[in-house]
């Protein structure tokens, strides 16, 4: 059995246990990159261990530490409370709402389950209120989470960029990010016209009640489907804002995002760096207020793609990006087996973690783009939204989530079948337009 074959088969077995058993899929993927990297492969330790990316690491902490803070302060509270007074009293405008919040979030650096924890309750507490379809507001949440989650300065937006970076392919960080703000938009389009949007468009109710009911969503500790409501969640907003060091920490920390932003993208400098400034000098403003934000970090999250990326690199050093991608090459047309890929990449990460596919998937379509035959920012896009536009399926944590803070107007069964029903709509139809759309035209 050649090398190729023992990673492949050690990457469908971290999939596997990852997705039955509640392990790490980070501490996993460590432990497959020791064994084929240094038992199959030869390779040392040291060199084992080289393929984790520093860079990456760091703006994961950056990001999620900065975002922590940004939760600790109360400046998610007024985000989501100020959108919500934006709407004017129009009922039919409040999915729009949270599906922009929740995209806004992940695309300053929220990680996408973090944006769906704090959202979800928001929306799903204002569907039972407000007789809104719940499946439609659900998924406008994590539509919208997966909508942002390619920006630039984003997590997933970060992977993949830094990834097709590795690889040789540079300048495809926007057309990643429009291609997936503009499927998960057509998505919720779809879902409203579907469950019951033009209805609403004729409802109206007192913004300054649905405000309040923004800031009202936990209760006791409670979000409205029974989970723990995070730290720093909206519960405390009615009285957070009413002091005047939190507008002032409201105001930096909306001013450091944007500092954030601009030095990134405008003078090109490193996400990580710059974003783990920002929440070093909001840290030592309020230094009381955020002594815990590093616990609130993505630590997890850090994990998995600090020993997924390490696997990634033991995969490419077996030649198994190159074998696999040459056999799609070979069935004759490149759309075809980019089609194959787009299906791979999105019928695992229904079942398993987009952020650990992401750095494995995207390497083997190397071979593709090399023929020619599809442009690597369609590849990228197409393999991108692929694998991620199937994260509203009840096994990943964002449909996990809406499933946990159901309104209690529908039972937990029949929620559930709806969202994977859906999601097996998603999972069938959804790489196949990607694809269509994308890679067919030979953009």
């Amino acid at each position: 059995m050649g090398p190729e074959w023992i990673a492949i088969i050690a990457l469908v077995a971290l999939f596997v246990v990852g997705t039955v058993l509640p392990i790490n899929m980070g501490a996993l993927a460590y432990v497959a990159a020791w064994f084929v990297g240094v038992f199959a492969l030869g390779m040392d330790d040291g060199d084992v261990l080289g393929g984790i990316s520093a860079s990456l690491v760091l703006t994961l902490i950056g990001v999620t530490y900065l975002f922590a803070i940004a939760r600790n302060n109360g400046t998610v509270d007024l985000i989501v409370a100020q959108s919500i007074k934006m709407v004017g009293g129009r009922v039919a405008l409040i999915p729009w709402v949270m599906f922009a919040v929740t995209a806004v979030l992940t695309a300053i650096g929220a990680a996408s389950p973090a944006a769906c924890a704090i959202i979800g309750p928001v929306a799903l507490g204002f569907a039972r209120r407000y007789k809104i379809n719940p499946l439609m507001m659900g998924m406008f949440v994590v539509h919208g989470a997966q909508g942002g989650g390619f920006s630039p300065i984003s997590i997933y937006g970060t992977i993949t960029n830094s990834i097709m970076a590795d690889v040789g392919y540079e300048g495809t960080e926007m057309a990643v990010f429009i291609a997936s703000l503009g499927f998960n938009f057509a998505m919720a389009v779809i879902l409203f016209f579907a469950l019951g949007g033009r209805r609403l468009m004729s409802e109206r109710v007192d913004p300054a009640d649905a405000a309040g009911h923004a800031a009202d969503r936990s209760v006791d500790g409670l979000n409205p489907g029974g989970t723990p409501a995070p730290a720093g969640g909206q519960g405390a907003l009615a009285t957070v804002t009413r002091t005047v060091g939190v507008r002032r920490d409201h105001v930096l920390t909306l001013v450091a995002f944007a500092a954030v932003a601009v030095t990134a993208l405008a003078y090109d400098q490193d996400i990580g760096f710059v974003s783990i400034t920002a929440a070093v000098f909001l840290a030592m403003l309020s230094p009381r207020q955020n002594k815990d934000a590093v616990k609130q970090i993505a630590w997890p999250t850090v994990l998995l793609v600090a020993g997924v990326t390490t696997y990634a690199t033991v995969f490419t050093e077996a030649g198994a990006p190159e074998y696999i991608g040459l056999w799609a090459a070979g069935l004759g047309i490149v759309t075809i087996g980019a089609l194959v890929l787009c299906y791979v990449g999105g019928v695992v990460s229904a079942f398993a973690s987009s952020t650990a596919l992401l750095p494995v998937i995207i390497p083997i379509a190397v071979p593709l783009i090399a023929t020619g035959g599809v442009s690597a920012w369609s590849m990228a896009a197409a393999l991108a939204v692929s694998s991620t536009i199937v994260d509203v399926s009840p096994f990943s944590t964002n449909g996990a989530l809406m499933l946990a803070n159901r309104p209690d107007t529908i039972s937990e069964q029949a929620y559930y079948k709806q969202i994977l029903g859906y999601a097996g709509i998603v999972t069938l139809v959804g790489p196949l337009l990607v694809w269509a759309i994308l890679v067919l035209p030979g953009w």
